[in-house]
Parts: C-alpha cells; structure tokens; sequence
C-alpha cells in the first residue's frame, strides 16, 4: 500500500520518552494549527483524508480555537485492558514483526462489521499499518492504554472552549456510552454519533467525521 501526501507536507522526527515520533507537517503557515494525534497502533496516515480536506487545498484563516475528539474516552482503562495490554506490548517488544494472531486481534477491535462487509479499503488499511513495526505498537499499548488514567474530572475544569466529541456506532473499544460519558464532563460540548462506523472513524468514514468538524466550525462564533 502507498500513501501519496499533498505537496508541500515536510516531515520531522521528534524526540519523546517512547522514541522518536515521525510528524507531518503541512498547510498555511499563517493559519491556526490543527493537531492530528492517530490512535492506537496508527500512523499518520489515519488522517490523510482530514488533511486533504482541511489544510490542502482549503484554506480557512478566519477559523478559530476549538477541539475535537473522535472514538476517545476519558475513563480509566478496566482490569482485563490492563492485563491483555501489559502481556501484549511485553511480546511485542521482542519481535521485529508483528504476529498473525495479534495483527488479527488487533484488526478485528478497528473494523465493525460495516467495514468489514462494505470497506474492503479500509480493512487493507489496517493490515498495512499493523504489519511491520510491533515495536511502536508496544509503546502505543503502554503510553495510550496502560498508562491511562481517568480524566473525566480535569475535562470538567474546560470553560469557553468549543469541543466536539465523535463516537462510533460500532466502535467495540470506546462504546458510545463511554464516548458521551467524557463528552458530558466537558461543559457546553457538542456529542456525535456515527452511523455504522467503529474505532477509526476518521479513517473509515472519513466523509462522515468531515462533516460533522465542517458544521462545528461553521457554527463558532468568529470572536472565540
């Protein structure tokens, strides 16, 4: 599988406690930032579509300051998360390649069954970017889900800060009612659901989660 970015997006590697991190930089410079973390076991190419949408080739300098959350939880991990995490990112670590078993494990908690039937697309994705590096997959398992904490209580503290939150009808790893318990610590924030789509939503039904951000921005007052 390759992946061609729009013209213009450079690439730097940035030094973190896990190891170096490969970020793609691109758009306006004049422009407000927008940061696109990938989820667990991703890479950047999770966000190819948002960026094609929002940095290239639209340009929108008037857009203001806001956050948006999609397939995210704010809630501890549970006791059968931490087990099964903590075993797999310690065999991982140990190999140069990632195992069929764990890459299918892994495959199976991204793509619903929607996908699964309809996006055949979307499934080669997730074999693509699981295949080679297990490595980083151990240090996604520990920063991301081991060492979650809860967080429900500092997202309480927002305040005039406009924030969407995007949840996955299908997405088995963040259900919906885990999703809209972080959306409703945050005060005054906009709650999503997708249709037939699971934990990658901005990846797999990339036109959804496009609209939804277009018509939450769209909606912001032009002095946040």
């Amino acid at each position: 599988m390759t992946t061609n970015w729009p013209e213009g997006v450079t690439e730097k590697l940035i030094p973190t406690s896990l190891g170096l991190i490969n970020v793609r930089v691109g758009g306006r410079s004049d422009g407000p930032a927008m940061v696109c973390w990938p989820s667990l076991m991703m890479d950047g190419t999770m966000w190819q579509y948002q960026y094609e949408h929002f940095f290239f080739p639209a340009h929108y300098p008037q857009r203001t300051a806001a956050a948006v959350g999609i397939n995210c939880t704010a809630s501890l991990p549970t006791t059968v998360e931490s087990i099964w995490a903590t075993a797999l990112s310690t065999f991982l670590s140990l190999h140069a390649k990632m195992p069929p078993l764990a890459a299918k494990a892994a495959r199976a908690a991204f793509a619903g069954p929607t996908a699964e039937a309809t996006n055949p697309e979307f499934t080669e994705f997730t074999r693509f970017v699981l295949r080679d590096d297990p490595k980083s997959v151990a240090w996604a398992l520990r920063s991301i889900l081991i060492g979650r904490k809860d967080e429900h209580r500092l997202l309480n503290t927002i305040r005039n800060v406009p924030v969407l939150i995007i949840a996955g009808e299908e997405d088995s790893q963040f259900p919906v009612h885990v999703v809209r318990k972080m959306a409703d610590a945050i005060e005054g924030s906009t709650f999503r659901v997708l249709q037939h789509t699971a934990h990658l939503a901005a990846r797999e039904n990339p036109d959804g989660v496009n609209a939804e951000i277009d018509t939450f921005l769209a909606a912001l007052p032009a002095t946040v």
